[in-house]
């Protein structure tokens, strides 16, 4: 797996065209490894940006985006057409994160993988600060509202795409939503960070 970096917060993606997607997934279900390859090279990156903010730890985030991965090449005979991909493989990746949460054990430290120090200008210090702390709020909250937190706001996820991915109603996702926007509201203020 190429090295990974991690998008400034927020960021977006962009999601690719699901026909294009349906015709690679095809043309793997066929054998065809390029094809495979150029699946991993759309969603890698997205991937590894969603988990990431979710585990704060590069070398977690590396790990769980690669066994996504696997997983979905496994699997790929279990992919239903009718879907979105991008959502089928958003849900394993969350699933393989979720896992690796809860299978630490309590009391362990989360790991602060920041970036490396270099000397910059002074606003892009101010940003890289304020990135640490958004970071570290994010990282204060429930698994469950980090995960919708980073869809949509971190990768640029729908409502619509958020409810497939983690499989309950729209009017779920728009309340959890709330729910985690408030919680981190709360815990931003609580720490003075704006």
């Amino acid at each position: 797996m190429e090295s990974m970096t991690v998008q400034p917060f927020p960021a977006t993606s962009v999601l690719h065209d699901e026909d294009s997607d349906a015709e690679m997934v095809r043309r793997c279900r066929e054998g065809d490894r390029r094809a495979f390859e150029d699946l991993l090279a759309r969603y890698q990156r997205p991937i590894f940006n969603a988990v990431y903010r979710l585990l704060n730890h590069r070398e977690d985030a590396k790990d769980v985006t690669q066994a996504a991965f696997l997983n979905v090449f496994r699997h790929l005979d279990r992919y239903d057409p009718s879907q979105r991909f991008f959502g089928w493989l958003y849900r394993i990746a969350m699933n393989e994160a979720s896992d690796l949460a809860s299978a630490r054990r309590k009391g362990e430290a989360v790991s602060e993988d920041l970036a490396e120090d270099r000397a910059a200008p002074e606003a892009q210090a101010a940003r890289d600060e304020l990135d640490r702390a958004m970071q570290s709020a994010l990282m204060a909250l429930k698994l469950e509202y980090r995960t919708v937190i980073v869809l949509k706001h971190v990768q640029g996820l729908s409502y619509e795409a958020l409810a497939l991915i983690l499989d309950c109603p729209v009017k779920t996702v728009k309340s959890r939503l709330y729910t985690a926007r408030q919680a981190l509201r709360e815990i931003v203020l609580q720490r003075g960070i704006v």
